[in-house]
C-alpha cells in the first residue's frame, strides 16, 4: 500500500557522462552574473549536460521562452533515443553532498504527491510552501513542463527532525553506490547511492511517525516554484484526463531531495536585495516617508543600505512583520515602482557589493539570517514567511541537477 504523501521512484541517470559535464546548478542562482552560465556552458563541452535541460532564469529577459522550452524539450527527447540514461527503478537514492567547505549533506531522493502540496497562503496541506511564491515565474516554467517527458529537480524538501530519526538513520551496509563525481566550478562533489528494500522500509516507516506540527511533514526549502509548476502543470492536465488515469499519471509526483532540517551541513543564508537602474538617494527619502525610521540604534528592525560605496545602518520602529525582510519586501513591493528599479536577490555580501561597485544608479540592502530552528513552527503559525527569505547555503551549495524522471 502506497503512503499517502511519498513513494520511491523511477529513477533516470546518465550512463556514461561525468558529473562534471553532466551536473549543473539550479537555474534560479547567479540569475545577474551571465559570466556563470557562460563558464556553465563552456564546462558541459560537447559532453550531455542538464546544462541543455534547463532554463536559467539568467536568461529569462534576454531570450525568447517559447524557442528555449522548444530547445530544451528536444534535448530531452534526443538524449531519451541516444540511450544517455539508465534507470534505476522503484528506488530511493540517498545522496551525499560534500559542499564547497568541505561539510557534507545527506538527503534522500523520493517522489511526492502533488495532491498534498499546495503553496497559496493559509494551506495546511502536508506538503507546503515555507516562503511567498511569485506567481510570475511560474508561467515561463510551465512553457518547459507543459511539454516535457523529463523532470529535472533542484527541489529540497526539509524534514522537522531534530532526534536524526530518519535520513541519519541509513545504514551503510544497505547502499549500494549507484553514481559518485566531482561538480563543475569548483562546488565540491556528489556521491549516490540506492536503497536496499530492508532500508527502504525502515525511512518509510520512521518519515510515517515523525511528529508533525499543524500536518506539516514536508516543508519545501528550495525550488518552490519548481514544485509550484509541477502542481500547475499537473492541476492542468487532471482537467484532460479521466479521474482513474489522472490518478496513477506520473505527472502527479514530483521528484525531490528530502534533507533534515538539522543536518549538520544546512546553514540558513540570508538573502540580499540589489536594486538597479534606479535612484539610490530618491529610493531611500521613500523608505523614510513609508516607515518612521530612525538613524541611531533603537528598538525596531535593523536594516544594512549600501549606496554610493557607504553602508550605514537604519532602524525602522513599529516594523509591520515578525523578521526584518519582511518589513523590507513590504516597503519595495509598494514603493519601489514608483521610484523605479529593477530588484534582484542576492547571496553573499560580497557579491552584492561587487555587482553595486561604481553604478551611481544602484544600491543593495543587506538582511540578517534567520535561525533555522525556528523554521517549522513558523511556518505554522504564521504562514509562508516572505519570499526570498532565506537560502541553504550559498550559491554554489545549492542543488545541483543530477537525477532525471519520466513525466509522460
Amino acid at each position: 500500500m502506497l503512503h499517502p504523501y511519498f513513494k520511491p521512484a523511477d529513477i533516470l541517470l546518465p550512463k556514461e557522462v561525468p558529473t562534471e559535464n553532466w551536473c549543473v546548478v539550479a537555474c534560479d542562482q547567479y540569475t545577474s552574473q551571465p559570466e556563470y552560465w557562460q563558464e556553465a556552458k563552456e564546462a558541459a563541452g560537447d559532453f550531455p549536460s542538464t546544462y541543455h535541460m534547463v532554463y536559467p532564469e539568467c536568461y529569462l529577459e534576454t531570450t525568447d521562452a517559447e524557442q528555449y522550452a522548444a530547445g530544451i524539450n528536444a534535448a530531452m527527447e534526443r538524449y531519451l533515443s541516444a540511450g544517455v540514461f539508465r534507470e534505476v527503478k522503484n528506488s530511493y537514492l540517498y545522496v551525499e553532498r560534500t559542499l564547497a567547505d568541505g561539510k557534507i549533506r545527506h538527503g534522500v531522493m523520493m517522489a511526492l504527491d502533488l495532491e498534498q502540496y499546495r503553496y497559496e497562503a493559509g494551506s495546511k496541506t502536508p506538503i507546503r510552501a515555507t516562503e511567498g511564491t511569485v506567481l510570475e515565474r511560474i508561467p515561463p516554467r510551465v512553457k518547459i513542463r507543459r511539454g516535457a517527458p523529463l523532470e529535472l529537480p533542484h527541489i529540497m524538501i526539509l524534514i522537522d527532525d531534530p532526534e536524526r530519526s530518519v535520513i541519519e538513520k541509513i545504514n551503510p551496509s544497505d547502499l549500494t553506490l549507484e553514481y559518485e563525481g566531482k561538480l563543475m566550478q569548483n562546488s565540491g562533489s556528489i556521491r549516490g547511492f540506492r536503497l536496499n528494500s530492508a532500508a527502504a522500509k525502515k525511512l518509510e516507516n520512521a518519515l510515517s511517525v515523525l511528529p508533525v506540527r499543524d500536518n506539516l511533514l514536508f516543508a519545501v526549502g528550495d525550488g518552490n516554484h519548481s514544485l509550484a509548476t509541477a502542481k500547475a502543470c499537473y492541476e492542468e492536465l487532471k482537467k484532460t484526463l479521466p479521474s482513474q488515469e489522472a490518478e496513477v499519471h506520473p505527472a502527479r509526483w514530483a521528484l525531490v531531495e528530502v534533507v533534515n532540517l538539522y543536518d549538520e551541513s544546512l546553514q540558513f543564508e540570508p538573502i540580499h536585495r540589489v536594486i538597479f537602474q534606479t535612484n539610490p538617494e530618491e529610493l531611500m527619502k521613500e523608505l523614510y516617508r513609508f516607515y518612521d525610521v530612525s538613524d541611531v540604534p533603537c528598538e525596531g528592525h535593523r536594516i544594512t543600505c549600501l549606496l554610493g560605496g557607504k553602508k550605514k545602518d537604519i532602524w525602522v520602529k513599529n516594523p509591520p512583520s515578525n523578521l526584518e525582510v519582511g518589513t523590507l519586501q513590504k516597503f519595495l513591493d509598494a514603493r519601489l515602482v514608483q521610484v523605479g528599479g529593477k530588484m534582484d536577490y542576492i547571496h553573499g555580501v560580497e557579491v552584492a557589493e561587487k555587482l553595486c561597485a561604481g553604478d551611481s544608479d544602484s544600491m543593495a540592502f543587506f538582511l540578517p539570517k534567520m535561525e533555522k530552528s525556528s523554521l517549522f513552527e513558523t511556518v505554522a503559525v504564521d504562514g509562508a514567511l516572505p519570499r526570498k527569505t532565506f537560502s541553504m547555503g550559498h550559491a554554489c551549495d545549492k542543488r545541483f541537477y543530477m537525477e532525471c524522471r519520466k513525466i509522460k
